[in-house]
């Protein structure tokens, strides 16, 4: 599966969350990271050369600081000038058809108050239906949200979890599967290994397996014991 990030930030160089997301990539030929404002600086986007981005990617992943409920000025100007008419729909616009569209959006405001009695009201999937409709529209799979809320608070700890479930959410296939983030968790143990030298590390690591394992097999007892009981 090859990742098209698509972010669009005005101050990008200013922007502590933004800068660690992109750190918190791995190095891969499979992920590529294009940034709107600083490719296209006067604005004017080279339409052929966005679609063809498109073309060779699977999945699609607009990012951006979530300004007034929506996305800053020039990634609508992108979808305005790149998702036209028998390219992305009509009658022969299928190009994106069975492509994945997912949204990584870095809110200031705390996740509590994206409810109904919070001081936004609204929760992050109703205001994100723009870009469900968009999806349907373009025959896409529209991907669960990515909301990352306060970064400028999080802890240490708070942004390890992020890094990796970030890392999770742009290269992993069925992001909400559990049995498909331990199956994850296990390729990057074993990927560790290969790069370490210590005996020591090594052993940590064979109990951190040992443990992914262990709760993968409680968690089969308790599907099939529910699977029983709906019998």
């Amino acid at each position: 599966m090859k990742t098209l990030i698509i972010i669009s930030h005005p101050d990008i160089q200013d922007s502590s969350s933004q800068r660690f997301l992109q750190e918190s990539l791995p190095q891969s030929v499979d992920i590529t990271v294009h940034h709107l404002e600083a490719v296209y600086p006067d604005g004017k986007i080279d339409i052929q050369r966005e679609q063809q981005l498109l073309r060779e990617h699977n999945r699609i992943i607009f990012q951006f600081p979530f300004y007034w409920y929506s996305s800053p000025a020039m990634l609508k100007h992108w979808q305005d000038e790149v998702l036209a008419e028998n390219f992305a729909y009509g009658a022969r616009g299928r190009s994106l058809q069975g492509k994945e569209l997912g949204l990584v959006l870095v809110i200031g405001v705390g996740e509590k108050e994206y409810q109904v009695g919070g001081t936004e009201g609204f929760s992050i999937s109703t205001l994100t239906t723009p870009y469900q409709a968009l999806a349907n529209k373009l025959q896409m799979t529209f991907l669960k949200p990515f909301p990352i809320f306060q970064f400028q608070y999080m802890t240490e700890h708070e942004k390890m979890t992020l890094l990796l479930s970030y890392q999770q959410y742009v290269t992993m296939q069925n992001y909400d599967s559990l049995r498909e983030k331990e199956k994850w968790y296990l390729q990057q143990l074993a990927k560790l290994k290969i790069e370490v030298d210590s005996d020591h590390t090594l052993l940590v690591i064979d109990q951190m397996e040992e443990v992914i394992e262990d709760h993968r097999m409680e968690l089969d007892e308790i599907q099939m014991y529910i699977d029983g009981e709906v019998i």
